[in-house]
């Protein structure tokens, strides 16, 4: 399942009792943060979470895969994302439980 804004309004609204109004202004709040802070270029640490950064992508060669064309791409920005340390061992911590559990019922 993915996440979506709406999912994150709902959340808000449940979890920290702010009316649905509210919860989706605090969302839209932080997104614009996020987006503008990116846009200007300067990375974002969410501790516990991981880092966004913005990368600069030189011009390159590509190729069409539908007709095997060659073509030149525009150099362009994209957002890198690497999780923290700490998220890391709980999604890998997760799976190595879930994986003795299936063994367990075997």
């Amino acid at each position: 399942m993915t996440l979506k804004k709406a999912d994150l309004i709902d959340f808000t609204y449940n979890q920290v009792g702010l009316s649905k109004t509210r919860s989706a202004q605090v969302i839209e709040s932080l997104l614009d943060i996020i987006k503008e802070t990116l846009e200007n270029g300067e990375d974002i640490l969410i501790s516990g979470f991981g880092k966004f950064w913005v990368k600069n992508k030189r011009k390159r060669r590509g190729r069409n895969p539908h007709t095997g064309e060659d073509l030149m791409l525009d150099a362009r920005r994209v957002v890198t994302f690497r999780c923290s340390g700490v998220l890391k061992e709980k999604l890998n911590t997760g799976k190595k439980l879930k994986a003795r559990k299936r063994r367990a019922k075997r």
